[in-house]
């Protein structure tokens, strides 16, 4: 089998290991649903509930995927500032360093409280890989480019659009990859914490049930949307950025 071949499969075969693993140690040592379900009655829920699953994922995905666009919108506006400015990077990102440290379940109450449930979480939360990702390839822009550039008459501007900006994509399209993540999880732990829909919310109210087979179908169907963008995102990239990946060509 070609090594191509064998990194396509290897994802699908580790997982399938782990989900047979998963289900012989609920079945050899009969462990309640209501405390660790198997794989098996985790897919019946599914199946069971997939009406109120499928009308709260798609709560859930839209209020993402809101989120997450005026996210990349902050996040590139900030992070084109902050990397075209010397005096703007020394200012600016040592403030959302440390932001992004604190805690996202910590934050999250607070900005339920300022922007409410819908996409403000999601915003606040993801918008920040982004951002850092921008400034970091602009703000890393060879010294000897920009030189040879400004000589055959460039303006700074022109190097910031037209050298700039195209080197940041491949640091761009990671950081979508990273947010969109991010982006999920704003939106899920504020479905959680004062929702009253959504995919949170259906989590939090068969946790307090004790259902937790639909809880972690609830969970199932987070992952498997986030994934799905991850995914999406890195076909675009391929295809956009392909001259940055040339060296992983060629198999």
């Amino acid at each position: 089998m070609k090594p191509k071949t064998l990194e396509r499969w290897a994802p699908v075969v580790t997982a399938a290991a782990l989900l047979i693993v998963w289900q012989f140690v609920c079945a050899v040592f009969r462990i309640a649903d209501y405390i660790f379900p198997s794989p098996l009655t985790i897919v019946q829920a599914l199946f069971e509930f997939a009406s109120p699953i499928a009308q709260a994922a798609w709560k859930t995905f839209w209020v993402t995927m809101l989120g997450f666009a005026i996210a990349i919108v902050v996040g590139v506006l900030l992070g084109f500032l902050v990397g075209s400015s010397r005096l703007a990077y020394a200012a600016i990102y040592p403030l959302l360093i440390g932001f992004n440290a604190v805690p996202k379940a910590a934050i999250v109450p607070i900005l339920i409280v300022w922007f409410g449930i819908g996409v403000g979480p999601g915003i606040l939360i993801s918008f920040f890989p982004i951002t850092v990702n921008i400034a970091t390839g602009l703000a890393t822009l060879e010294p000897e480019l920009e030189d040879v550039l400004r000589v055959l008459g460039a303006k700074r501007w022109d190097v910031l659009i037209k050298v700039g900006l195209p080197r940041s994509m491949p640091y761009f399209y990671g950081s979508l990859k990273i947010a969109i993540t991010l982006a999920f999880v704003g939106t899920v732990l504020a479905e959680m914490t004062a929702g009253d829909s959504g995919i949170g919310y259906l989590m939090q109210t068969a946790g307090s049930q004790q259902r937790m087979p639909l809880a972690f179908a609830g969970l199932v169907v987070i992952g498997v949307m986030a994934m799905a963008m991850y995914e999406l995102f890195s076909m675009i990239e391929k295809r956009t950025t392909g001259w940055a990946h040339r060296g992983t060509q060629g198999d």
